[in-house]
């Protein structure tokens, strides 16, 4: 027997073959998916995208692999899936490197910078340095000590220039705060970052700021032994951990949904996009818990000059 059957002269194809294929998405998430910061915020937005299409998608995920390695991870999504996200701004080298051998799938990279550029490739920018500024202003709306800390990971340009406009937007508030920045070289050494804020916390910082993966663990650890508190990243979890005083958004889910709904919905494009303040709330926010009214309006009025262009913070 074939796979048609006939009824009054009409062919019939089998149910399986008139739906829809799902569209194949391939995601990278490099660190843990439960890192409580930007790889767990990005693995978040994925579930959301499922909830939301359902059966129109079918996902593929590597997450949790050594930098060496990322190639070969991005070379095994590339060759199942029409569409590869790569999650956070360490996947940028290697997403430019495979996508020249697959031209005709699609890839998109939350935490992408401008600069480089290719037909099949969207670099989306949280904009981190912008939204840093704004986490800078509520560390010094919080201390008490006067002195606040940063600790990022590896080294990249939007890294650094968080760190540096964290410090920018603390002396906004405060132009006599001290302002402590470290980098670990590693977004996961949980040593090295608790190394680091313990050196911070040892020169009177209180309130601290990061660019971490599970090395998160590192500054909760520290900020938990000497009674200092931290501003978390990546979403809102206020009330949830008393170490925790204050929340940025940086949109990494927002922008894995975002890179989803496009490839499904058949608009997504290649090319540098930036996020940040501009696409609201969900992409880019900073939420102080428990905030007075007089520390609220401060922050709404930092950002609004930031969308203004009345003050000018780093590209990252």
């Amino acid at each position: 027997m074939g796979s048609l059957s006939v009824a009054l002269g009409f062919a019939v194809l089998p149910q399986r073959a008139v739906a829809a294929d799902p569209a194949r998405i391939g995601i990278l998430i490099p660190g843990s998916k439960s890192d409580k910061g930007w790889m767990e915020s990005g693995y978040d937005g994925l579930v959301a995208a499922q909830k939301q299409h359902g059966d129109a998608i079918k996902v593929q995920m590597i997450e949790n692999i050594n930098y060496a390695d990322m190639e070969q991870a991005l070379t095994q999504l590339a060759s199942k899936n029409g569409l590869v996200i790569g999650v956070g701004g360490q996947t940028q080298a290697a997403v430019y490197k495979i996508a020249k051998r697959f031209p005709k799938v699609k890839f998109s990279i939350v935490g992408g910078n401008a600069g480089e550029s290719a037909p099949n490739v969207a670099g989306y920018d949280v904009k981190q340095a912008e939204i840093a500024y704004v986490a800078g202003a509520a560390a010094a709306m919080l201390s008490k000590t006067g002195a606040v800390s940063y600790v990022g990971g590896m080294e990249l340009p939007s890294i650094v220039n968080a760190g540096k406009e964290f410090g920018m937007g603390a002396k906004s508030i405060n132009p006599n705060i001290k302002f402590f920045e470290n980098y670990t070289g590693d977004f996961d050494n949980v040593a090295k970052a608790k190394e680091a804020t313990l050196a911070a916390i040892a020169q009177g910082a209180d309130v601290h700021y990061h660019i971490l993966n599970l090395g998160l663990r590192g500054l909760e650890q520290a900020a938990k032994e000497k009674s200092t508190h931290i501003i978390g990243s990546y979403a809102n979890y206020c009330g949830s951990d008393p170490l925790y005083v204050a929340y940025s958004i940086t949109g990494v889910g927002y922008q894995v949904r975002y890179a989803l709904d496009q490839f499904v919905g058949g608009s997504w494009a290649a090319g540098y996009k930036p996020f940040g303040l501009a696409m609201g709330p969900e992409a880019s926010d900073m939420i102080i818990c428990g905030a007075t009214p007089e520390m609220k309006a401060k922050l709404d009025a930092i950002k609004a000059d930031i969308l203004a262009g009345k003050i000018k913070v780093l590209e990252g």
